[in-house]
């Protein structure tokens, strides 16, 4: 039996190699590997020594060559056999081959050329043949499987065992290939968009309902501050708590001040500013008692005991911070066994987001547009406060990741009424206003887009609106200025508009 091992990753290399040699395996390798097999004092022998010829080209061909490529592609068919015998040809039983490491060479910067010369030719094309022949030649791509393979040696190779391995390098050599061809894509939104994703080691119970499979995937070279969270306590995360905690993670973002977020299915319920992540989470909280219970929330503050204690009497479903103190932790441990507590992974994503769409789907850039890049308009007589135009900013933040059409009440730092989803702005706006109540007076609005009509300004200064800021560009927008004017009201245009759907 032989055993042809080239491998860029060289973790578990020569206990993997050791164990080949006491089944019985020859060991064949090609430079750095063989190398590392020869100084541990195994026998192995060099690939040249197979092919009858030099490696070349820097090494760029060293594995292309029919006596390699025969040995892995030959099927066990006695004409196979025979070819074989008459070329001198000995087969290859096993491939150990993992590949240069290009998407470690980009993820580093390194200059255009480098990350050429980092894309492996040869490995990907014994990879792929070991793998069309898995009935006669183990493929091995993966570090983490030698000791199973050598298991699988010892007491009998399955079909299926062989077939598994089979895919796996199909998918490693495909994922290999998607992050090439995106490394030399030349437009934002190439012909073809490759997504590679690789299934997290995560148990989704179901998706968003219990009759619906589920499970969580990354995408290739990427990393999100949810999806790859440290969950430090509490019951698994579910696809639900996953999608609320990415919603509230995005919005308390945003902001440079100490800040809660408590979000109910996608959409926030109470959002709020304060100098400390404890009187933070008490004004959210205080913003929709109701609304809150069962929520997730989100602090961009570390969470230390006193915060933590201050949950007490909520139920809350998940809490995500950029820090969770030791003490706090084991308070929630202790207090609140179910609340599942993440610490928020440093994000590493690409710009542009893609949603799916029943077949395919839609790409575009992330909302990314912040306060200080918008070009404001003061549009009527009366101008904004000082107070005014920091709490026009905060709900104008609050109103860019709530779900459309939605209207955002705020006072002094917290949200005092929300309309989310609605399919009518007006609808949207009562919703806002009725959550409000009292509290409206002497609040400031925000539109996440255009007024049609004058009809919100109206309601909200019968409400006690005092402010109002939204994106403006409707053909009546000059009612609706004259609307302002008349009741008193400052209104802002940002001339951008941000739907969420």
């Amino acid at each position: 039996m032989r055993a042809l091992l080239s491998v860029s990753n060289k973790a578990g290399l020569v206990e993997f190699a050791r164990g080949l040699a006491e089944l019985g395996f020859e060991l064949v390798s090609t430079g750095g590997t063989h190398k590392t097999l020869q100084a541990a004092g195994l026998e192995v022998t060099y690939v040249s020594e197979v092919t009858g010829f030099p490696e070349i080209l820097d090494g760029r061909v060293k594995t292309l060559h029919p006596r390699i490529h025969a040995g892995l592609l030959a099927t066990k068919r006695p004409e196979h056999e025979a070819e074989l015998q008459a070329q001198g040809i000995r087969r290859i039983d096993l491939l150990c081959v993992n590949l240069y490491p290009f998407r470690e060479t980009l993820a580093r910067g390194a200059s255009f050329e480098e990350c050429l010369e980092n894309i492996d030719i040869g490995g990907p094309a014994m990879l792929r043949a070991a793998a069309k022949n898995h009935q006669a030649v183990l493929p091995v791509c993966d570090p983490a499987d030698y000791p199973e393979v050598l298991q699988a040696l010892r007491t009998g190779v399955s079909s299926e065992f062989r077939r598994r391995l089979a895919y796996k390098a199909f998918a490693h050599t495909a994922a290999y290939d998607a992050a090439i061809a995106d490394f030399l894509a030349f437009e934002k939104f190439p012909q073809t968009q490759l997504l590679s994703l690789e299934r997290l080691p995560v148990e989704l119970r179901y998706g968003e309902n219990p009759h619906q499979e589920a499970a969580l995937y990354a995408l290739e070279g990427q990393r999100g501050p949810v999806l790859h969270a440290r969950v430090l306590a509490g019951k698994p995360m579910g696809f639900n708590n996953y999608a609320d905690a990415d919603a509230a993670w995005s919005l308390v973002s945003e902001f440079e001040l100490p800040a809660c977020v408590a979000v109910k299915h996608a959409n926030p319920c109470g959002v709020a500013l304060a100098d400390d992540p404890k009187t933070a989470w008490e004004r959210a909280r205080d913003a929709d008692t109701l609304s809150v219970f069962g929520g997730v929330v989100a602090f961009n503050r570390p969470v230390d005991l006193e915060t933590a204690m201050a949950t007490r009497g909520t139920f809350l479903e998940v809490l995500i911070a950029p820090e969770v103190s030791p003490e706090a932790l084991e308070w929630f441990r202790s207090k609140k066994p179910d609340l599942r507590v993440l610490v928020a992974a440093p994000a590493h994503a690409d710009q542009r987001e893609f949603r799916p769409i029943t077949g395919g789907f839609l790409a575009q850039d992330r909302d990314m547009r912040r306060w200080e890049e918008l070009s404001l308009r003061y549009v009527t007589e009366r101008i904004p406060t000082a107070q005014e135009l920091l709490d026009l900013k905060f709900a104008w933040y609050v109103g860019k990741h709530t779900r459309s059409n939605n209207v955002v009440l705020a006072k002094d730092g917290v949200t005092v009424g929300l309309g989310t989803g609605a399919v009518s702005r007006i609808w949207a706006a009562e919703r806002a206003i009725q959550n409000a109540g009292e509290r409206a007076k002497g609040a400031v609005l925000a539109s996440e887009a255009f007024f049609p009509f004058d009809d919100v300004v109206r309601a909200a200064a019968a409400a006690g609106v005092t402010a109002i800021v939204q994106p403006g560009g409707a053909k009546r927008d000059e009612e609706v200025i004259a609307a302002c004017n008349e009741l008193g009201i400052a209104m802002v245009f940002t001339g951008s508009r941000h739907f969420k759907h």
